[in-house]
């Protein structure tokens, strides 16, 4: 075992690839990552506002969109015009206020002001939505109250009739609404993972031999399995590590819970993503489809986290495919540890749902023990090429 960790560390140290998966790629990507974040709100989305009615009340609407922090105004002169701003991606999204907006308002009608947004900016799209609506209702409600006063109704029952029923909403776990401890740590866990399974799969593409257009496994692949598990789970941990007390002790995010337990979880993540990483490999033994694959299978899983959007509500060969993912199962220790502050057993019974990846042990040993039938004259040239590296 001591020679398998010297040559490991050998053939890590000849790959300048591998040398900065596990060194300063995760950290420039973590810290990217949350700088992109950082302003914590996002503020002064432009939004295009089309005033056909012209009018006072138009032009005061305006004013109280161009109130809100989250949104910056952007006038044009026809909906076509704010529609093509849209699918260019200038604005994100639209106002119209329609013509005799003011006569209908005055008269008791009710108009009806049309907003649009873009739904591909899922979190934008959902945070303009919201503040669209709250701004114009602000607007809104004032004028309803000249109008009453107008009609001769008393002060004091002028906002019970407007508003007889008051809602407030308070985010438990987030009440600044902060994107950076609400997005940043899913986004993290996804970088992290990907980046785990790179250099699980770049070490064990070193390991092939190719005879006559095919690939094979060495003899002693079992032991160089296990060496390759236990070299790099603990420098993928320290990454792991790394990305908890930079978010929970350095930024300051709240944390309900022991940090330790999440690092326990991680561990249990990885054995899974090395499981499924082998799976891969020793049934495709190649290496570019072996990275190509598994890229493709975790590329998607900070959506299917169920962060941004509920579980229940996706198709159900995404939420198979959610399944499939350590990641997804990792979310819900996170969670449950950072916001509810659960103990140890609770993580421990949460870790145990991961025991349906163990069934792929048979299916490695199967594919693998294939792969091990190499032609005499491969065992030849694969002797051969040691030497030549060594």
């Amino acid at each position: 075992m001591t020679e398998l960790f010297k040559r490991e560390l050998n053939a890590l140290w000849h790959s300048p690839w591998q040398l900065a998966l596990i060194s300063y790629i995760p950290l420039i990507g973590v810290l990217a990552l949350w700088w992109l974040f950082s302003a914590g709100l996002p503020r002064q989305l432009p939004v295009a506002v089309v005033d056909i009615d012209n009018s006072q009340i138009s032009r005061m609407l305006t004013r109280q969109l161009a109130a809100n922090a989250v949104i910056a105004p952007q006038s044009y002169a026809n909906e076509a015009q704010a529609i093509e701003a849209m699918r260019q991606t200038q604005v994100y999204a639209m106002v119209v206020l329609p013509y005799q907006l003011r006569k209908d308002l005055l008269t008791a009608k009710q108009p009806t002001i049309d907003i649009r947004y873009n739904s591909q900016f899922l979190l934008v799209g959902k945070l303009l939505s919201s503040q669209l609506q709250l701004s114009l209702a602000e607007g809104l409600t004032q004028i309803g109250q000249q109008r009453l006063l107008l009609n001769g109704a008393k002060k004091a029952t002028v906002d019970v009739s407007l508003t007889p029923i008051t809602n407030q909403t308070t985010a438990l776990f987030n009440r600044n609404n902060n994107y950076v401890g609400f997005l940043v740590p899913p986004i993290l866990i996804a970088l992290w993972q990907i980046l785990s399974m790179l250099v699980f799969v770049n070490s064990l593409n070193q390991e092939l031999i190719l005879h006559q257009n095919r690939y094979y496994l060495p003899k002693q692949i079992w032991a160089l399995i296990a060496t390759k598990i236990l070299f790099y789970s603990p420098i993928m941990l320290l990454h792991g590590g790394f990305i908890l007390l930079w978010l929970y002790h350095y930024l300051g995010l709240p944390a309900a819970g022991t940090l330790v337990d999440l690092v326990l979880a991680q561990f249990a993540m990885l054995l899974a993503l090395w499981l499924i990483v082998l799976v891969i490999f020793t049934a495709l033994r190649d290496s570019a489809r072996s990275v190509s694959f598994c890229t493709a299978l975790f590329a998607p899983a900070f959506a299917f986290m169920g962060i941004t959007f509920p579980v229940n509500d996706m198709p159900l060969l995404a939420q198979w495919w959610r399944l499939v993912m350590p990641s997804s199962h990792y979310i819900d220790s996170h969670v449950s540890v950072i916001s509810y502050g659960v103990e140890l057993p609770h993580v421990l019974g949460q870790i145990s749902g991961y025991w349906g990846f163990l069934l792929l042990l048979p299916v490695i040993v199967f594919f693998g023990n294939k792969a091990k039938d190499i032609p005499r004259t491969a065992l030849t040239s694969s002797s051969l090429n040691q030497e030549v590296s060594k």
